[in-house]
């Protein structure tokens, strides 16, 4: 979804304490991120035991004391609005492309993304836009300087800094889903749980959340580690006339409080004070026109004017739809 300020409204106060509903598990909230006191940089670089050493050791999350001012909006045009929906040279002759399913997701080997003109980058804007998740086999971003690669992506709109997350040094645009070699912090995760189904969509607290996101492969394990993809569009599809009826004109709040907090708690970092947002459960796609549910258990709250237990029953629905809709999706 496009980074568009036109739905959005700020919340004039911005909350220092969680939002307290029931999709807030704890005031430090579910955290992912890796901590830096579990960070073990000569092991990263040199390999420990069964795992080797990084391949790309200048990518390596640090985790400076940079804060940051709040992200001011700006204006933003999707370049999918600009492209030749023919695709004459992200889909040239000779390129190869398998849809993975009928709603989404889509294989294209035979292009290098960095290569593509300006008028390419627009076609890929575009074609990420109607098939939501693709994926482009043997590309070089990783082998590019890092700067070029975030310039890369500067094509498409603003970069986003993450506010608690590792980043290379000198390049906190790049948010890094990193595990160290050794790390415990999937066993202390399942103390407390029996899975770790959370389905959401990146940073929604923000204002103009992301719109097209890169994410490329450094290292991966043998086994595991799988990504998974929910179709925000066939979702909402797929409810009923008279419940789409009842979202429409609906909004949430989207807080950025626990992520925050559990960083600090983790002695982590915060590279600017949180943020809480709210944006509409139902959200037109600015380039397909196309209608999607906009919300998720990790960040949003509150449906905005119900009262408590009305939002709560509304968003025990909405959240986990589009996470079940995946797995019929996939059949």
């Amino acid at each position: 979804m496009a980074p568009s300020a036109t739905e959005t409204v700020n919340i004039p106060t911005q909350l220092k304490k969680p939002v307290n509903d029931r999709f807030t598990a704890t005031e430090l909230g579910s955290y992912k991120e890796l901590a830096p006191t579990s960070f073990d940089k000569e092991a990263e670089e040199k390999g420990i035991g069964k795992f080797a050493a990084a391949s790309y050791p200048h990518y390596l999350p640090t985790w400076d004391d940079v804060t940051y001012p709040p992200l001011e909006s700006f204006e933003h045009r999707d370049h999918g609005l600009d492209a030749d929906t023919t695709y004459p040279e992200l889909l040239a002759p000779g390129v190869e492309t398998v849809d993975l399913t009928p709603a989404m997701g889509t294989e294209i080997k035979g292009v290098q993304l960095s290569k593509l003109s300006n008028a390419g980058k627009d076609q890929l804007a575009r074609f990420v836009a109607e098939r939501k998740v693709v994926a482009f086999r043997d590309q070089d971003f990783a082998d590019l300087p890092i700067a070029e690669a975030v310039e890369y992506g500067r094509y498409f709109g603003r970069p986003h800094i993450h506010p608690t997350s590792g980043a290379p040094a000198g390049h906190p645009e790049v948010h890094l889903v990193h595990r160290s070699a050794g790390d415990k912090t999937a066993e202390s995760f399942f103390e407390t749980r029996t899975n770790s189904v959370a389905w959401h969509s990146d940073v929604t607290y923000e204002k103009q959340p992301p719109g097209t996101t890169f994410l490329y492969v450094l290292d991966v394990p043998e086994s595991g580690g799988d990504t998974l993809f929910a179709n925000g569009v066939e979702a909402y599809n797929r409810l009923s006339d008279s419940f789409k009826e009842r979202l429409h004109g609906l909004s949430a709040t989207h807080s950025g409080i626990e992520q925050v907090n559990a960083s600090r708690y983790r002695n982590g970092i915060a590279r600017r004070e949180p943020v809480v947002n709210v944006h509409p459960i139902v959200r037109t796609h600015p380039v397909t026109g196309e209608k999607a549910l906009y919300v998720n258990r990790q960040f949003t709250r509150k449906v905005v004017g119900f009262k408590q237990e009305e939002s709560d029953m509304l968003l025990v629905i909405s959240p986990s739809h589009p996470q079940k809709t995946f797995a019929s999706t996939m059949i």
